[in-house]
């Protein structure tokens, strides 16, 4: 009897476990349900957007004031960092010697003149006297040699008079063009000499420039904005997140591309009425895209990332398809796609964490990481 029993309970036990299995095991089998995600319509819409480089402001003219003679320093007569104009007096340098030096050459000339005077009467009165046979014509030939001894020594002191002149002009330091000048770098009393003592540095201001270092494959795209270029192709930021609101033009490509590092300097032209650009500054030179238009963009946050290429979903009915897709540049929270999707494409945008290629999904709100559980706690 107990021997019955026991392998009825066996019997029992063994047809309640297998219906368990068999149970579980369709559980195992039975499809995931559909994921719930939000999605947007990719669409056309404007987009402008510009490549960067790094540029230094630069002044179109920029000049070091030395002196061209040797002396001492007399007189500054600006205020240093003010615009001067072109041909103001700047620095005097000790004028005393180089006007003596002056009135002398003209002392020299004019008695070189008079030479020459009394050379040509004497010329004008020996002739008639050989008209007469009253003189010997060797004393003419004479008379003839001193004239033109004279007209030489003339000659010589009209040189040395624009050498003293031009001496006397060194004298005065003026400004070659209008611009700002300097910090003096010499002070009243100060010794100066040719060509070595750096007195002053001026540059213009308007209109300045940027220098861009560009690489090779860009050489033809500038030519062609040299050329032809809008007020909104070239827009300047400086430090600080300032914009200027001037626009730029090309003013010069450089001669030739540098063989080691690829490159090549282009400068463009900007306005600078307001003196807001200062020799020097670092600044961003932001330059219009070509590619700026009609574009298709998306939502950044549906764009995921694996080993360095991107990817989106789409769907298609109750499927999400992934598609692999060409970036361009960010446009506030949207990204501009090159290649990858479709005008009108339903694309993804929260969900798709869980999703893999042609998982099945349902419009509706995503649940956010840690919601189970938590609904799990309550």
């Amino acid at each position: 009897m107990k021997t019955r029993d026991i392998l009825l309970t066996g019997t029992v036990c063994m047809l309640l476990w297998s219906a368990c299995h068999t149970k579980d095991k369709a559980a195992l089998n039975a499809a995931p349900p559909p994921t719930p995600v939000n999605v947007t319509e990719a669409k056309k819409a404007e987009a402008v957007y510009y490549d960067t480089y790094q540029g230094t402001v630069v002044a179109l003219n920029t000049v070091e004031l030395r002196s061209q003679v040797t002396g001492f320093i007399t007189g500054i007569f600006f205020n240093e960092g003010e615009i001067v104009t072109k041909g103001k007096p700047l620095y005097e340098i000790d004028r005393r010697k180089f006007l003596d030096a002056y009135e002398q050459a003209l002392a020299n000339l004019s008695s070189a003149q008079a030479n020459l005077v009394k050379s040509q009467k004497d010329i004008d009165r020996y002739n008639m006297l050989l008209k007469n046979d009253a003189v010997a014509r060797q004393t003419v030939d004479q008379a003839e040699a001193t004239y033109a001894s004279s007209q030489s020594q003339v000659a010589v002191a009209k040189a040395a008079v624009a050498s003293a002149k031009t001496d006397l002009s060194y004298a005065t330091i003026v400004a070659p063009f209008t611009g700002r000048i300097g910090i003096s770098q010499v002070k009243l009393g100060a010794q100066v000499s040719p060509g070595t003592t750096l007195l002053n540095t001026i540059s213009s201001e308007h209109p300045i420039a940027v220098d861009v270092v560009i690489n090779e494959q860009d050489i033809n795209r500038f030519y062609g904005l040299q050329k032809k270029s809008t007020d909104s192709t070239f827009k300047l930021q400086l430090s600080g997140g300032i914009t200027y609101n001037q626009a730029g033009k090309v003013r010069a490509i450089d001669r030739g591309v540098n063989n080691q590092t690829g490159t090549i300097k282009v400068r463009i032209e900007f306005p600078n009425q307001n003196d807001v650009l200062k020799d020097g500054m670092s600044c961003v030179l932001n330059v219009l895209n070509s590619e700026s238009g009609n574009r298709l963009q998306i939502p950044y946050k549906s764009v995921s990332e694996n080993m360095g290429e991107f990817f989106v979903f789409v769907t298609k009915d109750t499927i999400a398809l992934q598609r692999k897709v060409k970036l361009g540049p960010h446009i506030g929270t949207d990204i501009v796609v090159l290649s990858g999707i479709e005008p009108g494409d339903k694309v993804i945008t929260d969900g798709f964490q869980r999703l893999r290629d042609s998982g099945k999904i349902t419009l509706g709100i995503p649940v956010q990481p840690g919601a189970v559980g938590k609904k799990a706690k309550q």
